[in-house]
């Protein structure tokens, strides 16, 4: 079976979204021998035609009839991995949807299946995204209702999205997202691992951190008696000194393969992350699924899609200067792989593989 995936950028272009879809793609081959075809929605990148023997096709500009030239017309099948500010600069993807729209209605051999790894914006009143919000809000309302099957990373996009579908949906699938860089089986315990903590993201998360969350990261650092933070990913454009006497190695940009070796020798992996968005998080996923103690700087009071505070995540006390007792954060650790492991990447391809084919 051939699908057509559809994403804003791939690989090397740095991108999350990319960066699932190509590891979703793999998983499909290997296990259910469902090949891809990716289209390309920006067409800034610049790549090969083909990676990892995947075929790819880019569209040469956000206007009418780029994509649909691109899409087959015959029985076919579309994963569509939607995120608007990926397609569109204000995150209101018109020329996406209506081709879309086109392409699905032609024939009832066409099939869309939609993953909502971003619904619509919100903000303050004087800002962009506050008065984008219902265009975006529309478009993923349209697309909800043109898609056969729809799934999603968290349980409130769900819940939104069979509203916005006017219940056409009876069920949408919220599963978080999966780790990027790997999912090694054969894991050490803490206590075995070096008295490291990784900061691991996009620049914005990382350099978030090192401006409003020192305070934490020191904090973490003393307790758990790290001896080394290890920072990966795009230059933040600080100049980093040590934490609490700890020194930080900068390790930039580095292949996923390079990324696993380091998390699993690694005790902890920091973040300053939303409580109620974790399961989205990639960087989350990536500690839960290296069997690290994920450190958050702040907590939830009720769990949100099966992540609970204290449970799945680690906040240092303030009150505390040092842990008394390792096995209370590889509790922790162990929590947070076996909460991973309901959702890794094998299982998610088999249920992608089903939505993909139980088709009409």
């Amino acid at each position: 079976m051939l699908i057509f995936q559809v994403v804003p950028r791939l690989p090397p272009a740095i991108d999350g979204v990319g960066d699932y879809a190509l590891n979703l793609a793999r998983q499909l081959r290997q296990d259910f021998g469902i090949e891809t075809h990716f289209l390309v929605g920006d067409p800034t990148c610049t790549g090969n035609p083909e990676l990892e023997g995947f075929p790819i096709s880019q569209v040469t500009e956000r206007s009418a009839n780029t994509l649909l030239s691109l899409l087959p017309s015959g029985k076919s099948t579309v994963l569509l991995h939607y995120v608007g500010y990926g397609y569109a600069q204000r995150g209101c993807p018109l020329w996406l949807v209506e081709e879309l729209q086109r392409w699905r209605t032609a024939s009832a051999n066409h099939h869309l299946v939609t993953m909502f790894h971003e619904l619509y914006a919100s903000g303050l009143p004087w800002t962009s995204a506050f008065w984008l919000s219902p265009w975006q809000r529309n478009l993923v309302a349209r697309l909800a209702r043109l898609s056969d099957r729809a799934i999603t990373s968290k349980q409130l996009y769900a819940d939104i999205l069979h509203k916005l579908s006017k219940s056409q949906h009876t069920h949408i699938s919220a599963i978080p997202v999966f780790s990027n860089v790997g999912e090694p089986k054969n894991l050490l315990p803490l206590a075995k691992r070096q008295r490291r903590l990784v900061v691991f993201g996009g620049g914005n998360r990382r350099l978030r951190i090192y401006q409003h969350s020192l305070a934490v990261l020191s904090r973490t650092c003393k307790m758990l008696k790290i001896k080394e933070v290890v920072d990966i990913g795009a230059a933040t454009g600080l100049t980093l000194s040590p934490v609490n006497g700890v020194p930080i190695v900068e390790m930039g940009q580095r292949p996923a393969s390079v990324i696993s070796t380091v998390l699993s020798n690694s005790l902890a992996g920091f973040l300053d992350y939303s409580p109620d968005f974790l399961a989205k998080s990639t960087i989350f996923a990536a500690y839960c699924a290296h069997g690290m103690l994920p450190v958050n700087t702040c907590c939830n009071t009720l769990p949100v899609d099966g992540v609970e505070s204290e449970k799945h995540y680690w906040i240092p006390d303030e009150q505390a200067t040092e842990l008394q007792n390792i096995a209370e954060v590889q509790a922790i650790a162990d929590n947070a792989y076996t909460w991973y492991q309901s959702h890794n990447l094998p299982v998610q391809a088999k249920i992608f593989a089903d939505l993909l084919t139980d088709m009409p």
